[in-house]
């Protein structure tokens, strides 16, 4: 069976262009979706990996209306090869049941990897760089240690309240604690 999926992002768009689109393609069913394509539970995505079988085919109008990145779109399609089932995007002429659609669905996925891995070393390095100049990641610290001494010291005074010592040192009782407890 050749399946439909389509989506828009948002509640103002249109999918009539590709519901035309996937019904000129011969789909029999069509799921759609009018929801950021970053949202990961997509129900008329998930319904269609439910319901999809050995030799049906998935066609969406253009690659990016099933994936949110690149790596999810690879991952989708991964689960669907898992299942014996073609992939086929309109716009891009692709289509994993040709060797050809095959080869270029690989090479995209090696592209995916290659630009994660170029990123992943882009960090490490920056934050190397970073610490070489003094600098560390993360939030800076709202409590100095003498910050802390004079938290202490009016704890153990007695005579004010939680609520009183965060407003003098600025800070809410889950900072205080924490500071307290370290």
């Amino acid at each position: 069976m050749i399946i439909g999926y389509a989506r828009v992002s948002t509640e103002d768009q249109n999918l009539d262009l590709q519901l035309d689109a996937l019904k000129e393609a011969g789909c029999k069913k069509i799921f759609q979706d009018k929801i950021s394509g970053v949202k990961e539970d997509r129900n008329g995505l998930l319904q269609v990996l439910e319901i999809v079988r050995p030799g049906d085919t998935l066609v969406v109008w253009k690659l990016d209306r099933l994936g949110r990145s690149l790596q999810h779109l690879i991952s989708v399609v991964d689960e669907l090869k898992e299942k014996d089932v073609y992939f086929k995007s309109l716009k891009e002429n692709l289509d994993t049941s040709s060797s050809t659609g095959k080869l270029i669905f690989h090479i995209f996925g090696a592209l995916a990897e290659f630009e994660r891995d170029i990123i992943r070393e882009r960090t490490m390095a920056g934050l190397k760089a970073a610490r070489a100049r003094g600098r560390v990641g993360g939030r800076p610290r709202v409590m100095d240690a003498k910050k802390v001494k004079l938290a202490r010291t009016l704890m153990e005074d007695n005579s004010r309240c939680v609520g009183e010592i965060c407003v003098i040192l600025g800070v809410s009782k889950a900072t205080l604690y924490r500071y307290l407890k370290d």
